[in-house]
């Protein structure tokens, strides 16, 4: 096709080339001879149906069109050459990134890391906050970690593996916030007298107030007061505070749950569509410390200490 790429070999001989002048120190530098130099260039030059070189007495010079060629040839060889140097160092790096939301980075993975580093004090760990996975960057980290509904939250190019085989969410709220309303909480006033925290323009609609009380099987009317906020840790952070009720994914806030900083507000407890997942990225190669971590986070349910 007249609109495919000229090989690799062609440029790199072009690029060498133009920046001696020579054939000759061209093909030195590349380990060829004169004459393969040549032809590459030969090659190329049909190629894109034009001269790249004029030929002198006094040696080569490159033609308009081959200057402007070269300067664009040069550029793209460096950047490559860069990246791949800094590609083949990640994959004999110490580091790990890991992508996850602001509040599972907080609120879950930085208690379980200290019980990782402790198995593996070699691993150097880096921890990308990116809210939506959708937004991902599949270049900018090895493994993610982020709630998964099947169909539904599946971001191109990653394989989710579960962390949690099940869970439940319910409604939680601070033992301040309990104490302040004297812990009579029922279905039906949690809608008319208390604060409901809604998470807007997040990935996770898949869970909403309206849902979890009407797969419940619970009377739903629109709730009379509301916090809103765009970011599920500022909600949390906020219910923490005692400022609400929040919806809670027990597996995730087992920690708090158990050191008594968030108390259900309710009985009702829903089983979780979505599920706590290692996300992997495909056809990556995995390097040393990525499938350290894949196996210590899926074989079995980590424990924070």
């Amino acid at each position: 096709m007249r609109d495919a790429l000229p090989p690799l070999s062609c440029l790199r001989a072009f690029e060498a080339a133009a920046r001696y002048c020579s054939f000759t120190q061209a093909g030195h530098e590349l380990h060829l001879s004169q004459s393969a130099v040549s032809r590459q260039i030969k090659r190329l030059e049909d190629d894109l149906g034009r001269p790249l070189f004029e030929r002198h007495v006094e040696g080569l010079r490159l033609t308009p069109s081959g200057e402007r060629y070269f300067r664009v040839v040069q550029r793209l060889l460096r950047d490559l050459g860069d990246e791949t140097a800094r590609l083949r160092r990640r994959a004999d790096s110490r580091q790990l990134t890991l992508a996850s939301s602001p509040t599972i980075a907080s609120i879950w993975l930085a208690r379980q890391l200290p019980a990782f580093q402790r198995a593996h004090p070699h691993i150097e760990i880096r921890i990308l906050t990116v809210e939506d996975p959708h937004r991902l960057d599949l270049s900018e980290f090895d493994l993610g970690i982020y709630y998964h509904v099947p169909l539904e939250v599946d971001p191109p190019g990653l394989t989710a593996h579960p962390i949690f085989s099940d869970e439940d969410v319910a409604a939680v709220c601070s033992p301040i916030y309990l104490d302040r309303y004297g812990k009579r909480i029922t279905p039906q006033t949690l809608l008319t007298e208390h604060t409901l925290m809604v998470v807007e323009d997040h990935y996770n609609d898949w869970l909403t107030w309206q849902h979890w009380f009407t797969e419940l099987g619970l009377p739903w009317q629109a709730p009379t007061h509301m916090l809103r906020a765009n970011s599920f840790q500022l909600l949390m952070n906020a219910t923490l505070a005692g400022q609400g009720v929040t919806l809670g994914w027990m597996r995730l806030l087992e920690a708090e749950i158990r050191q008594g900083n968030l108390v259900p507000a309710l009985e009702h407890r829903l089983p979780s569509r979505g599920k706590l997942s290692l996300f992997t990225p495909q056809h990556r190669h995995m390097t040393e410390p990525m499938k350290a971590f894949k196996k210590w986070a899926l074989s079995g349910e980590p424990i924070d200490h």
